[in-house]
């Protein structure tokens, strides 16, 4: 292969970077066109590195990048957009970290995947314009999981498949969607859901063209549906959480 065929170009979002030998850092990177990539930014620890201040986490950048061996080599970069400013504040900084950790986790290497980036921008935009950044994060888990293909089955009953329109619910993660109350077990610990919580719930999950916008609040019983589907796909509560709950009970 040759140094043409080995370079390429992409736009990619940073969430997160570590350092490497004494001058580098491998970025993981999300971008559109190439799904995530692990890259190296040689020298970007150095004051005078061209790349310095342009990877900065969650920042939007126009990667020049050459193929290599084991990782990919991040040539160049321009800042598209820098975000900085809108994440310096902890609810910002929490809530950014939390968009990243559940995309770092979910996403696998180099698989294409640009519903989900555009997905992350438009959430990043939303958490830029509120004033109470972690509301996003259930509108976001959800629509994550719709585009994963691991979305919650919301309009009709998991179970049985009558309409849920109009009707209350509950949260059946073991069977990957709502389920009608006929069909609810007999136990006091079910994730139960008013009518208005099911409306709710399917808003969330809608796509861009859905009922609601990406920074439209839910209900804390919907909320918690949310969290109960997304920890029984991904085993595990996302460390960035924790943050978030500590700063709402500050």
């Amino acid at each position: 292969m040759s140094g043409n065929e080995r370079a390429y170009k992409t736009h990619g979002i940073v969430l997160r970077a570590r350092n490497l030998g004494e001058a580098d850092k491998i970025f993981t990177l999300f971008t559109g066109e190439h799904g995530k990539i692990d890259a190296v930014g040689k020298g970007v620890r150095r004051a005078k590195s061209q790349l310095s201040g342009k990877l900065e986490f969650m920042s939007e950048a126009a990667l020049t990048m050459h193929r290599g061996r084991n990782l990919d080599i991040i040539t160049g970069a321009q800042i598209e957009r820098a975000r900085w400013a809108a994440i310096v504040a902890p609810a910002g900084f929490a809530t950014a970290h939390v968009l990243a950790e559940l995309v770092d986790a979910f996403c696998e290497l180099d698989f294409a995947m640009p519903e989900i980036y555009a997905l992350l921008r438009g959430a990043l935009q939303a958490l830029a314009r509120s004033s109470e950044p972690a509301i996003i994060v259930p509108r976001f888990e959800l629509r994550l999981l719709v585009a994963l293909g691991l979305g919650p089955a919301c309009d009709t009953c998991v179970r049985c498949g009558n309409s849920l329109a109009g009707e209350a619910a509950w949260a059946d993660v073991e069977a990957g969607g709502l389920a009608c109350e006929r069909c609810r077990p007999h136990r006091a610990d079910t994730l139960s859901l008013a009518a208005p919580d099911v409306t709710n719930f399917r808003g969330l999950a809608a796509g861009p063209g859905g009922a609601v916008q990406p920074e439209t609040l839910a209900t804390p019983a919907s909320a918690r549906a949310v969290e109960a589907f997304l920890l029984w796909q991904l085993g595990k509560r996302p460390k960035s959480s924790k943050l978030l709950e500590e700063l709402a009970h500050a």
